[in-house]
C-alpha cells in the first residue's frame, strides 16, 4: 500500500529528488529510514557529559545516547533523579567512568541497570593513569596518615610527545592500586580526570567503539566509520591544544581543585597547587588563609575556579597578591551535551589558560 506524501513532505521530497537525482517515490523510504535506524538500535546511557560526547560522536546517524549528570551538574555531588533510573531501566549499554568518579551511579548499575553491559572505561586498555596526589603543594601533610605530594615532575614524568597508549604500565585499567586503595574523601588510588588527555580519550573511544558493535553489528559500520573519523580529531586537537599552550606553559597558577593532572601532564603544564582536594570538601578558613599566603610566596600568576563551585573563595585567595582570576570547566558544565562537546571542552581550558597567564 502506498501512502500520499503530505504538501510539506513532498515539496521536501521533489527538492531531494532534484538535488541527488532520486526518483521521488523512493524519498519515503529515506526519509523514514533514520527513524527505523534509532528505533532499532539499543538504548545507550552515559554518565558524564564528556564521556556522552565521545560515545555521541561513534554513534553519529545512529541514535543519540542518553546522558546521567547533565547541566551543569557535577559528579561529585550528584544524586539520582527517578527519570534517571527510568533511563538505567531501558538501557542496553551503560558508559561510566567508574565508581571512584560516579559513586552514586555504583548500586544503581546493580539494580536498575542490572539487564545491560556495563563498561567501566577507567578499565580501558591503553589509558595513562596517573596517582591521585593529595591536594599539590598546599595540602597540609601534618597528621602523619597522608603521604606527601609529588612534585610536579614526579607525577609526571613523561614529555608532551610520550605516547600514553604505548606505554607497557598502563595495561589493564588497575596500576597503581597499591596499599592506600580507598581515600577517606572517596577517590581511588588513580586521578579519575581521564578524558584531559586526548590520548585516554582515544583509547576510551577504542571500547566504546569496540562495544557498540558487539551490542549492535547491524550498524557496525557506521561505528567503525565514526570511530576512525573522531580518532583523527583528535589527534589534531592534540596537536592544537599543545600549540595553543606552549607559550604559557612555565608559568604557575592555583586551580580550585586537583582535576587537571592529565592536562599538565600531557602538555607540560605547571600547576603549584589546588585550593581543594576534591569538590565535596570545602575548605576552611584556616586553609584558604594558608592558600591566600602561598600563592604570593610561590608566585602563583593565575588562580581558577570552576563555575558549578565557589567563586569566592577564589576571590579571598587572590585578593591582596597579583595573581589574576580565571575559569575552567574540566566537566563541561556550561557546554550543551552532544559530538562536538569534548573538542569545545578542551579548547576551552586551553584558551582559558593561555588568556589568564598572558595577561598576568
Amino acid at each position: 500500500m502506498k501512502r500520499a506524501l503530505g504538501p510539506a513532505l513532498k515539496t521536501l521530497a521533489l527538492r531531494i529528488s532534484a538535488a541527488l537525482a532520486i526518483p521521488v517515490l523512493a524519498i519515503p523510504a529515506l526519509l523514514f529510514a533514520g527513524t527505523m535506524r534509532a528505533a532499532d538500535a539499543p538504548v545507550v546511557v552515559t554518565s558524564i557529559k564528556p564521556i556522552h560526547s565521545l560515545v555521541a560522536a561513534i554513534m553519529q546517524g545512529v541514535r543519540e545516547p542518553e546522558l546521567i549528570v547533565d547541566g551543569a551538574a557535577s559528579p561529585h555531588t550528584y544524586s539520582m533523579k527517578p527519570s534517571n533510573a527510568r533511563t538505567l531501566q531501558e538501557a542496553k549499554v551503560v558508559f561510566w567512568v567508574g565508581p571512584n568518579l560516579e559513586a552514586f551511579l555504583e548500586k544503581p548499575l546493580e539494580t536498575l541497570g542490572s539487564n545491560a553491559s556495563v563498561v567501566e572505561l577507567d578499565n580501558a586498555p591503553g589509558l595513562a593513569k596517573l596517582p591521585f596526589r593529595e591536594g599539590g603543594a598546599f595540602e597540609p601533610h601534618d597528621d602523619g596518615d597522608q603521604e606527601s605530594a609529588p612534585e610536579h615532575a614526579d607525577a609526571a614524568e613523561d614529555d608532551h610527545g610520550h605516547d600514553h597508549a604505548a606505554e607497557p604500565g598502563h595495561d589493564s585499567g588497575h596500576a597503581h592500586h597499591d596499599d592506600h586503595e580507598e581515600h577517606e574523601h572517596g577517590h581511588g588510588a588513580f586521578d579519575t580526570h581521564l578524558w584531559l588527555d586526548p590520548m585516554n580519550a582515544k583509547a576510551m573511544a577504542t571500547v566504546i567503539t569496540t562495544t557498540l558493535v558487539a551490542a549492535d553489528p547491524a550498524n557496525a559500520l557506521t561505528y567503525q566509520a565514526n570511530a576512525k573519523a573522531l580518532d583523527d580529531k583528535l589527534t589534531a586537537l592534540d596537536k592544537e591544544i599543545a600549540a595553543t599552550v606552549a607559550p604559557v606553559k612555565d608559568k604557575p597558577f592555583v586551580v580550585f581543585h586537583d582535576a587537571y593532572q592529565y592536562f599538565e601532564n600531557r602538555y607540560g603544564i605547571r600547576v603549584a597547587g589546588s585550593i581543594t582536594v576534591s569538590p565535596e570538601t570545602i575548605p576552611g578558613a584556616e586553609r584558604v588563609s594558608e592558600i591566600h599566603r602561598k600563592v604570593g610566596e610561590l608566585g602563583a600568576t593565575c588562580v581558577f575556579a570552576e563555575p558549578q563551585f565557589e567563586p569566592r573563595l577564589v576571590k579571598v585567595v587572590i585578593e591582596g597578591t597579583s595573581a589574576k582570576s580565571g575559569v575552567l570547566d574540566p566537566e563541561a558544565a556550561t557546554l550543551k551535551a552532544g559530538p562536538d562537546l569534548y573538542f569545545t571542552l578542551m579548547r576551552g581550558i586551553a584558551d582559558s589558560m593561555k588568556a589568564c597567564l598572558s595577561s598576568a
